[in-house]
């Protein structure tokens, strides 16, 4: 199976390896989320009241076929960080529970959890797991180290953003659903670059964006909340889906508190399935296999390069479609991912975590041996100066 770089619109001058930050859109699907925009211009009063309450379900339900969710259980939100915030301004902390996490989550939702827990005499517990790991039973152990009877929600990333790695999140939500403790998945990296079956996760809320490895347009991500704990949910902002004077279009106060937010445009939502047409047009079972392969290749090739072993196991899929490079000890890496642009016109992130320095390369659909060749190719030219 060949690139299908045309098939989007990225500047075709650019060595694209960042896809993880804010996904790239196939041009089928910003022509459909156009297409949603201009319908949406052309009479926003029908468009807005009329259309699209069967509209937006419609896009749930395509969806939740897709996630094997309930589409009553799902909702659209601009963003993953979005969707936690709804989660953890509505659960019911009190002073001296603990949010467990570990030391590998997104900075925003780490800003977040400190946030409320501060506000609500709570702590946030972010729990050491080793890198590189040694199997997902170590990395549940390590994680349930954390657990105390003060322990009330689990927060993981399902895939990392500083470390690319996947997190055995169905044996963490069946232990703590056990244990009687809530679940919260942050799955921003993960609709679209894993086959994600949301029954088989089993969280109690479940947040993913669409934009980023499903490739819809920006500001599409969705919030999945089990039936059981919908009660728990609040809106973070009051509008005419809420209360008992709400206007109820969906039949359900946990869909209306959510959806409707006030005048914004729904076509990021609304091209949703269109972006789930095209993968399954373009056999993406065989793309991310194709993706996944490339980068295994590239990683040893930059171990051999670097002298640093990597960081993920042989056996198991610790990462699929993206991944972190150990570097040197480069005294400044921001002038170094200034160079790997602006001399080499490699588009890739450079990460800091826990005093380890990284690249993270994203491989997708658009990428091609080349590409990778070309940042080793950089690597090689770039790293014995970097280091002084």
């Amino acid at each position: 199976m060949t690139s299908l770089k045309d098939q989007f619109l990225l500047d075709p001058k650019t060595i694209f390896l960042n896809h993880g930050s804010y996904g790239a859109t196939p041009r089928a699907v910003f022509e459909d989320f156009q297409r949603r925009q201009l319908q949406l211009e052309r009479d926003p009063v029908r468009f807005i009241n009329t259309e699209l309450p069967d509209l937006l379900k419609n896009a749930r339900s395509a969806l939740g076929r897709y996630l094997n969710a309930g589409a009553d259980d799902l909702v659209y939100v601009p963003n993953a960080t979005f969707g936690v915030n709804v989660v953890a301004h509505a659960l019911p902390l009190q002073p001296g529970d603990e949010v467990l996490s570990t030391d590998h989550e997104y900075g925003a939702t780490n800003n977040l959890w400190s946030y409320i827990c501060r506000k609500r005499g709570a702590s946030y517990i972010k729990q050491a797991v080793a890198f590189p790991v040694a199997s997902d039973e170590e990395i549940v152990e390590q994680i349930w180290a954390g657990v105390t009877p003060r322990t009330k929600v689990i927060f993981l990333s399902h895939i990392t953003s500083p470390t690319a790695l996947r997190l055995p999140v169905e044996s963490v939500c069946r232990r703590a659903r056990e244990a009687g403790l809530l679940t919260v998945i942050d799955g921003a990296h993960a609709p679209g670059q894993i086959a994600l079956d949301l029954a088989a996760v089993g969280a109690d809320f479940y947040v993913g964006n669409c934009h980023k490895w499903l490739c819809s347009p920006k500001g599409a991500a969705f919030l999945f909340t089990d039936r059981a704990c919908q009660h728990h949910i609040e809106p973070l902002v009051i509008g005419w889906g809420w209360g008992e004077h709400r206007k109820p279009t969906a039949g359900s106060a946990y869909i209306d508190g959510l959806q409707w937010l006030g005048t914004d445009d729904p076509s990021a939502y609304l091209s949703v399935p269109t972006a789930i047409e095209f993968q399954a047009r373009h056999r993406w079972p065989e793309v991310r296999e194709r993706c996944h392969r490339l980068l295994e290749t590239a990683l040893r090739s930059a171990s051999d390069q670097t002298g640093l072993n990597p960081l993920y196991p042989n056996h198991g899929r610790y990462y699929e479609q993206m991944a972190v490079i150990p570097l040197p000890r480069i005294p400044d890496l921001a002038a170094f991912n200034i160079r790997l642009y602006e001399k080499h016109r490699i588009q890739i992130p450079c990460m800091e975590w826990n005093g380890r320095r990284f690249l993270r390369i994203s491989v997708q659909a658009y990428n091609s041996e080349d590409d990778l060749d070309a940042l080793l190719a950089a690597l090689r030219a770039e790293l014995p100066t970097a280091n002084g």
